[in-house]
């Protein structure tokens, strides 16, 4: 279960950069735990945030379903603020993914790996969108008449995003494997 403190440990540490002559302290560089870790951990780590990810969409979902069952009047300020602590759970682990892409990019010269790993977190970002999207449909006082066709459209095009992740993680379980 992602919980604040687990959101916050997945984010990339810092240690402070050395000082400069005048001994006055300059930002925080970021330090990769992952920097000298196998491309088999750094696969495995994507994984990881992938559960994180799907737990993270089952917070929202079942923030949403408790939305819907608390009016009218809806208690929306308790909604809005488990959008929000989901909201900063997709955020770090977009971080981290992102950050797990450059190395395969950059220093392990993995392009093909860090596209799959690109096209996740394009993939998410889309179902992320429809998910926000149906959601805003499903609720009462945002819509006057629900459009059944829209929302079967919507719910079809999660589905197919959830099929084409399960297709890019496979890809780059296998692709990881031909690497080592």
């Amino acid at each position: 279960m992602i919980t604040n403190e687990s959101a916050a440990e997945s984010t990339v540490p810092t240690v402070p950069k050395a000082a400069a002559a005048s001994e006055t302290p300059e930002l925080e560089e970021p330090v990769w735990p992952w920097k000298d870790a196998p491309i088999r951990a750094l696969v495995q780590r994507i994984l990881q945030l992938q559960a994180e990810r799907t737990q993270a969409f089952r917070w929202l979902e079942e923030g949403h379903r408790q939305y819907l069952r608390s009016g009218p009047p809806y208690d929306f300020p308790r909604y809005r603020s488990k959008v929000h602590e989901v909201t900063q759970a997709f955020a770090a682990v977009s971080r981290e993914v992102l950050a797990v892409e450059a190395e395969l990019a950059g220093p392990r010269a993995q392009p093909l790996l860090a596209s799959h790993v690109r096209s996740l977190q394009q993939l998410e970002h889309t179902r992320l969108a429809t998910v926000a999207l149906l959601q805003l449909m499903g609720v009462p006082e945002l819509t006057e008449q629900e459009d059944t066709l829209q929302i079967h459209q919507l719910k079809m095009k999660v589905i197919k995003t959830m099929e084409a992740i399960s297709e890019v993680l496979q890809d780059l379980r296998f692709d990881a494997e031909s690497v080592e």
